[in-house]
C-alpha cells in the first residue's frame, strides 16, 4: 500500500480538536489559501474528483462547489465509484460515511488495498463526529475528514490541501524515477550500466531456459584505447566511446540490451538468434566502428575493437556471470589472434 503524504494525522489530529468541525472557523481559516484568479493546482493540470454519496442532494453540493475548478466524476454507490476509480485513476475521492451498498470506511480499504494504484488522498463525509468514529476512519486508509452539514468554503479549503499534496507526491514520484533512471545509466555514453544489463539478463535468461530459446553475451573492449587517452586527452576518449556506444546501439534490437560496464568494456545480450545471426551482428558492428574515423589534434585514427561472445540454449541455464565469464574467455581469445576480431563459445545444450 503506498505511504501517505506526510503531515496528515498531525492536521487530522488538530482537526478532532476543533470544538466546531462545521464551520469556517480557524482551521479552516488556517487551511485555506487567499483566494485569487490563479488555478488552485500548481502544475496546472485539472485534477480528478470522485464524489460517492448516494444523495443526490449532496452530490449536486458537491458538484456546484467543485465543478468550475476540478474535473469530477459522481459515483451513487460505493461499487460505481469503485468502477469509476478503476477507470479513470482519480486523484482525490471524496466519499459519504454510509451508503446503502457499503460504507465510506469499506471504500477506503478498497481502495487502498490495491497496491498498483497511484496514491489517491480521500476525505471521509460523515454525519458522525465522534472522535472514536472519525479515528477509525482515518485508521481505514481517510486522509481527512468532513462533518455533514459541511461548510462550502471550508470543504474547498480541504480539497485544495488534498491536491497540494497530491501535487508534491507526483514530483517526488517524479524525481524518484529519475533518480532510479540515473542509477541504472552509464553518464556518459546514456547506455545501460552493468547493474542495469544483470538485471534485465538475469530474468530473461530464465525465460530462455522455460521456453527453449537461444541466450548471446557478447563482450566487447576497444582496442589500444589507453592509447587514445595517452595521446589526445580524455576528452578524445570520450568521443571514441560514444560513437562506439552509438553503433552499438543502432544494432540491437529494441527486445534486446546494451550497455556499458566500465572503462572501455561493452555488454551486448542478444536473444532469440542462432550462431550465424550473432556472428553476423558481430560482424557488422566491429566493421562499421573499424572504418569509423577520428581526426584529434589534426591526425586522421581509426580504433578497432575486440569481441568475445558465449552463448546458452537449453533448460538449466548458468549464472549470468558465468556466460560473462565465458565471453570474457573468448575475448582474451581475440586479443591473442591479433584483435580487431571476434572469438565464439557455441551455445551450451543442456
Amino acid at each position: 500500500m503506498p505511504e501517505a503524504p506526510s503531515q496528515l494525522l498531525i492536521r487530522s489530529v488538530s482537526a478532532l480538536s476543533s470544538e466546531k468541525p462545521n464551520s469556517a472557523s480557524a482551521i479552516s481559516d488556517e487551511l485555506a489559501p487567499q483566494r485569487t484568479d490563479e488555478a488552485s493546482e500548481p502544475s496546472g493540470e485539472t485534477f480528478k474528483v470522485l464524489v460517492a454519496d448516494d444523495s443526490a442532494v449532496y452530490r449536486k453540493l458537491l458538484q456546484q462547489t467543485l465543478s468550475s475548478d476540478y474535473s469530477i466524476l459522481m459515483a451513487r454507490s460505493a461499487e460505481e465509484a469503485l468502477k469509476l476509480f478503476e477507470s479513470e485513476r482519480p486523484s482525490l475521492v471524496i466519499t459519504d460515511w454510509v451508503m446503502p451498498d457499503m460504507t465510506g470506511i469499506e471504500l477506503c480499504q478498497r481502495i487502498r488495498s490495491n497496491g498498483r494504484a497511484p496514491y489517491t488522498y480521500i476525505i471521509l463525509l460523515t454525519t458522525i463526529a465522534e472522535k472514536e468514529n472519525v479515528v477509525k476512519g482515518l485508521t481505514a486508509g481517510a486522509d481527512d475528514y468532513l462533518t455533514k452539514p459541511f461548510h462550502q468554503e471550508e470543504l474547498l479549503a480541504r480539497v485544495r490541501v488534498g491536491c497540494r499534496l497530491m501535487e508534491l507526491h507526483r514530483q517526488l514520484e517524479a524525481k524518484n524515477r529519475l533518480l532510479e533512471e540515473l542509477a541504472l545509466t552509464d553518464p556518459l555514453t546514456k547506455l545501460p550500466n552493468r547493474r542495469a544489463i544483470e538485471d534485465w539478463a538475469r530474468r530473461q535468461l530464465s525465460g530462455a531456459a522455460r521456453h527453449g530459446f537461444p541466450f548471446w553475451v557478447v563482450l566487447v573492449d576497444l582496442d589500444h584505447f589507453k592509447r587514445v587517452n595517452d595521446t589526445y586527452g580524455h576528452d578524445a576518449g570520450d568521443l571514441v566511446l560514444q560513437r562506439f556506444a552509438e553503433i552499438l546501439k543502432l544494432n540491437t534490437r529494441l527486445s534486446d540490451i546494451c550497455g556499458r560496464i566500465g572503462g572501455e568494456e561493452f555488454l551486448q545480450v542478444l536473444t532469440y538468434a542462432d550462431e550465424p545471426s550473432i556472428r553476423m551482428v558481430v560482424e557488422r558492428v566491429r566493421k562499421q566502428f573499424a572504418a569509423e574515423p577520428f581526426s584529434f589534434a589534426g591526425e586522421s585514427i581509426k580504433v578497432p575493437a575486440s569481441f568475445g561472445v558465449a552463448g546458452f540454449q537449453g533448460r538449466t541455464p548458468p549464472p549470468f556471470s558465468e556466460l560473462v565469464t565465458q565471453a570474457d574467455a573468448a575475448l582474451y581469445r581475440a586479443k591473442n589472434a591479433g584483435r580487431n576480431c571476434s572469438e565464439i563459445v557455441s551455445s551450451r545444450q543442456i
